[in-house]
């Protein structure tokens, strides 16, 4: 692996730590279901990039979580963030909506 791509990996490896440990500390200080569902979110963005490390390196074996020749893990861990983060969002509109 070359510099620029190891500093890049341990970068976003950090940086989604620091945001995923403040999200747990976060989410024992709330009951709110859209702040929890942001919570998750960024919990599984954790998720996503821990993934990806593992089978940059070989620890996790892509092929096993494949479906017809789709990578379920890849297409789940990449997208759940963005599930979890658009429920959040969904929850604000319609609490606005309702009152």
């Amino acid at each position: 692996m070359s510099n620029g791509l190891t500093v890049y990996l341990v970068s976003r490896l950090a940086v989604s730590a620091i945001c995923a440990f403040l999200a747990i500390v976060l989410w024992s200080r709330t009951r709110d279901v859209a702040w929890m569902l942001i919570v998750i979110g960024a919990i599984a963005s954790y998720a996503d990039i821990l993934f990806d490390l593992l089978t940059r390196f070989g620890l996790v074996d892509e092929a096993m979580l494949s479906f017809l020749g789709l990578p379920l893990g890849r297409i789940l861990f990449s997208n759940l963030p963005y599930v979890f983060l658009s429920s959040a969002f969904l929850v604000m509109i319609l609490r606005k909506r309702m009152r």
